[in-house]
C-alpha cells in the first residue's frame, strides 16, 4: 500500500463532504479502495458494495476508538453502544431493536407524528415563520419523546429536542463556539436523562412497559447488573436524539420540494387521498431519495483488526478503514445516474435495507451490525414532514436554500423558510 503524503484531517475541516474526490482522483477510475493518511497514520477509503461489506464485517473491523474522542463523546456519549463491538456491543444493541425497530413500536409512533406535524402545519398556515428545520425539531422531538414515554409539557419538550437538535449541529465544528455550546447541552441532557432514571427506579416516576424509558431504566449488562443511570440515561438520549436529527433532511427536502414542484404536487395528491400525513408511498420515495443525497456524516472510521485487502490496495491490521458514505450513496457502479435527484428509484422498493450501497443510517444488519435500529422511526418522520411541506396552502421560499459543503454536518442555510401560500402570492419579497 502507496503512502500519501498528504493528511486528509485537514481537508476534512476545509472541504468537507468534497473531501473524498481529492482521494479518489488520485487512484484509478472506479476504483473501490484509495490509501491515504488520515490524523497523522495510513488509512484506507472504501466505498459502494464491496467497500460496505468490508466495512461491517466484524471479523475484520470494528468500531472501538476509531471515532474521534472529541466527536464521540459529544454526540453519541460516553460508553455509549456506538462504541461497543462483539457481544458487549450485540447485548445492548438488542435493546434499543426491540425499543425502536419492531413494526409495532413504528405504528405506536405514527399518530403523533401526524399530530405534531399536523400542528406544525396549522401554524404555517396561520402565518407562523419557523423554519422547516426548526418546525421539525419542535414536531420529531415532541413526538418521539412522547414515544419514549417521557414526562413533560409540549414546551418543554420543545425546549429539551432544540438542546439535541443543537448538539448534532455543533459537534462536528470543534473549531467553533458552536462547538463549547454543543459541549454544554451534552451535559445538561445527560444531567437530565440520568435524573429521568433515577426517578423510575425510586418509583418516583411511572415508566410504561413498551417506551424506551421503561427499556433503558431496567436494562441489565451481560453480568446481570443494572446499568449505571449516567449510562442508561446516555442511551435513553441515543433512543430519541437521531429522530431529532433528521430534521436536517427536512430541510434538505424543503429545498427539493422547492425546486422539484412535479414531486410536490404528487405528494399532496397523495396526503390528501389518504387523509393522514404518514405513511404516504410517494413521501417514503422521497425521504429515501433525500437521504441518499444528503447523507448525515461523509464518512466513517473502523480499525482493521487483521491485514485486509479490498481491490488491490492493503491495510495492515491495526490501521483505519474509513467508508465514504457520501460515495456509497452516490457509487455509479450501484445506482443508474446516480448524481440525479429522482425518487422514482424508490418507488416500490420495500426492502431498502437489501440495498447494499445505501448507508445514510449504517450497512450490514440492524441485529448483528452497526446499522442504525432507528431508522425506521426516521423514514416515517421524515415522510410525514414531507407531507406537510408539500401541503398547497404553503409554499417553500427559494431565498437562502444555498448549502455549504464544508460544514459537518450541514443543511440549507436558511433552513428551509415556509409562509402561507396566499400571503407569498400577494408578496414575493417576504
Amino acid at each position: 500500500m502507496s503512502g500519501p503524503k498528504i493528511d486528509e484531517s485537514v481537508r476534512i475541516l476545509t472541504r468537507g463532504y468534497d473531501f473524498a474526490d481529492g482521494v479518489w482522483r488520485r487512484v484509478r477510475d472506479a476504483a473501490r479502495a484509495a490509501p491515504m493518511r488520515l490524523l497523522g497514520k495510513r488509512a484506507l477509503l472504501v466505498r459502494g458494495a464491496d467497500g460496505v461489506a468490508l466495512f461491517y464485517d466484524a471479523q475484520r473491523i470494528v468500531r472501538h476508538g476509531a471515532m474521534p474522542g472529541i466527536v464521540q463523546k459529544t454526540l453519541f456519549g460516553r460508553g455509549s453502544v456506538h462504541s461497543l463491538d462483539g457481544d458487549e456491543h450485540r447485548h445492548r444493541k438488542a435493546t434499543f431493536v426491540d425499543v425502536a425497530y419492531d413494526d409495532a413500536q413504528v405504528a405506536r409512533l405514527a399518530p403523533l407524528l401526524d399530530e405534531e406535524w399536523r400542528y406544525e402545519l396549522e401554524s404555517w398556515v396561520d402565518g407562523g415563520t419557523r423554519t422547516a428545520y426548526d418546525a421539525a425539531v419542535g414536531a420529531l422531538g415532541r413526538s418521539v419523546m412522547r414515544w419514549a414515554g417521557l414526562p413533560g409539557t409540549p414546551a418543554a419538550k420543545t425546549r429539551w429536542a432544540a438542546r439535541l437538535a443543537q448538539i448534532v449541529d455543533g459537534f462536528g465544528v470543534p473549531y467553533s463556539p458552536e462547538y463549547l455550546f454543543a459541549a454544554a447541552n451534552r451535559r445538561w441532557s445527560d444531567r437530565h436523562a440520568q435524573r429521568l432514571i433515577e426517578a423510575v427506579r425510586a418509583g418516583a416516576l411511572s415508566a410504561r412497559e413498551g417506551t424506551a424509558l421503561h427499556a433503558w431504566s431496567w436494562h441489565h449488562d451481560r453480568d446481570g447488573n443494572l446499568l449505571p443511570s449516567r449510562l442508561a440515561g446516555v442511551e435513553l438520549q441515543n433512543s430519541i436524539r437521531p429522530a431529532v436529527a433528521v430534521s436536517r433532511f427536512v430541510a434538505f427536502a424543503a429545498k427539493r420540494l422547492h425546486d422539484n414542484p412535479g414531486w410536490r404536487d404528487r405528494i399532496a395528491a397523495e396526503t390528501a387521498a389518504r387523509g393522514t400525513l404518514v405513511g404516504g408511498p410517494i413521501a417514503t420515495a422521497f425521504a429515501q431519495e433525500i437521504r441518499r443525497t444528503a447523507p448525515f456524516v461523509p464518512m466513517l472510521p473502523g480499525w482493521a483488526t487483521t491485514d485486509v485487502e479490498l481491490d488491490g490496495e492493503r491495510m495492515p491490521a491495526g490501521g483505519r478503514v474509513v467508508l465514504d458514505i457520501l460515495g456509497t450513496n452516490t457509487d455509479e457502479r450501484s445506482w443508474e445516474r446516480p448524481d440525479e435527484f429522482d425518487p422514482e428509484r424508490f418507488i416500490g422498493v420495500g426492502d431498502y435495507e437489501a440495498l447494499r450501497a445505501f448507508v445514510p443510517h449504517g450497512g450490514a444488519d440492524v441485529a448483528g451490525g452497526h446499522r442504525c435500529p432507528g431508522e425506521k422511526l426516521a423514514i416515517a418522520g421524515l415522510a410525514a414532514g414531507i407531507a406537510a411541506l408539500s401541503d398547497q396552502r404553503v409554499t417553500v421560499l427559494g431565498a437562502g436554500l444555498d448549502v455549504n459543503r464544508r460544514r459537518l454536518p450541514t443543511m440549507p442555510a436558511s433552513g428551509g423558510r415556509v409562509r402561507p401560500a396566499d400571503v407569498t402570492s400577494r408578496c414575493p419579497m417576504h
